[in-house]
């Protein structure tokens, strides 16, 4: 199966060499070709070029894309898709005054969502999250990660790693697991840390591996969660696993877990609203992509990642929805993508790197996702007619997207 996309206005993310990351200055530049075609094989991008060159074939499918943009999807390295119900009411209790830590004191917040989680069967789940799953690849993404992290249970955590392999198993877009096991102590445990760490090291992280059920661990590195010698146990014995590290680290205050999560390697620190010069110091010239989710400080009117700061000294950034019930009830990376153009000052060209090639770095993927690249994933958005890639950001309510294709197939 061929299908030729011709007369595209701008083919944007291009890069003949495949790389993994953009960084610091790199992260302006965003490589395209205008007036271009693009050529898919089944499910991998095969070709493509100035009009000038298109090849003359006879493609089973010939899409004229005059005045459209056309991009790879989006790459959502921090999600939690599955979980159960909704936590409406917090919302409301926001608006009213109380802070996120008041609500999560008064049983709210994560053990809220652990309560309704483990109280719902895996079919009910698995069809409330699937519903999610649809609606953000409408929106344009391709790749996405999911975490457990609502279940702090052997049984619940099992169940919501399952219900993102049975995810993984009826849809197309690629799909990484992390167990979160480590995102707050259940209400039991309030006064025994340790005996839930043993817990989630001696029974639940056993229990995964024989399923095979993730590819990465995370922990709430944060004052009030998990501290970081606490997380730091955590993140060895998922090594023994051959779980990478992604941590959720910064949000609200900054204890040194950056600096933890670069010696132990992580692949991504996640949040970093409040970030430091000695955390940024610390990620200077390591491998751990700093994970920023500005539609969280939107919805909970907390301070946006320092992107501008981190970029000048030479890091890479990318974008995720943090998609929640509690802190981000969205999974659309486009209003990600507006939101770090409108709050953080981050440019056009910068947010899509961060949303793209970035982020596939921090899911593990950018080898298959995250550019146009020959031999990458047909993963790739057709935009409605715009001028320019910049009104994607500037009409931060609109949905400018016509086509998602995922692997080389039209999304119906």
């Amino acid at each position: 199966m061929t299908t030729l996309i011709i007369n595209i206005q701008e083919l944007l993310q291009v890069r003949e060499n495949g790389i993994l990351k953009v960084s610091g200055l790199e992260m302006a530049l965003l490589p395209s070709i205008k007036n271009a075609y693009l050529l898919i094989e089944n499910d991998l991008i095969a070709d493509f070029g100035p009009m000038s060159h298109c090849p003359k074939i006879n493609a089973d499918k010939s899409i004229d894309a005059t005045g459209k943009v056309v991009l790879p999807t989006w790459c959502d390295s921090h999600t939690h898709l599955v979980y159960a119900g909704n936590r409406i009411q917090e919302f409301v209790d926001r608006i009213n005054g109380l802070t996120y830590e008041e609500i999560a004191q008064r049983g709210g917040g994560i053990l809220n969502s652990a309560e309704k989680l483990n109280a719902t069967s895996e079919d009910e789940i698995f069809e409330q999250s699937e519903l999610r799953l649809q609606e953000v690849m409408k929106l344009g993404t391709g790749a996405i990660e999911i975490k457990s992290g609502y279940g702090l249970t052997v049984e619940g955590e099992l169940k919501m790693l399952r219900v993102i392999q049975r995810l993984k198993q009826k849809y197309p877009i690629a799909i990484k697991a992390t167990f979160l096991g480590a995102h707050a102590f259940p209400a039991k445990f309030k006064e025994n840390h340790s005996g839930y760490i043993d817990l989630i090291i001696n029974e639940m992280l056993p229990a995964i591996a024989k399923e095979k059920l993730a590819d990465f661990i995370d922990a709430f590195l944060e004052t009030g969660y998990f501290s970081v010698e606490e997380t730091e146990k955590i993140m060895e014995a998922g090594k023994k696993y051959e779980l990478l590290p992604k941590i959720h680290v910064n949000q609200f205050t900054a204890i040194e877990g950056i600096k933890a999560c670069v010696k132990h390697n992580a692949l991504s620190v996640d949040h970093l609203e409040i970030a430091t010069d000695d955390d940024i110091q610390a990620l200077k010239n390591s491998d751990t992509m700093p994970v920023a989710l500005p539609s969280c400080s939107y919805f909970i009117s907390i301070p946006y990642t320092p992107a501008r700061k981190m970029m000048n000294a030479g890091l890479p950034l990318a974008l995720a929805t943090d998609y929640n019930p509690g802190t981000t009830p969205s999974g659309n990376m486009n209003f990600v993508v507006a939101t770090a153009c409108i709050k953080m000052k981050m440019t056009p060209e910068e947010a899509i790197n961060a949303a793209t090639i970035n982020g596939a770095y921090a899911m593990g993927v950018s080898e298959t996702h995250g550019s146009i690249t020959k031999g990458k994933n047909a993963n790739i958005i057709i935009t409605k007619p715009i001028h320019s890639y910049y009104q994607l950001p500037y009409e931060f309510g609109s949905n400018l997207i016509e086509q998602v294709f995922i692997n080389g197939n039209i999304l119906e």
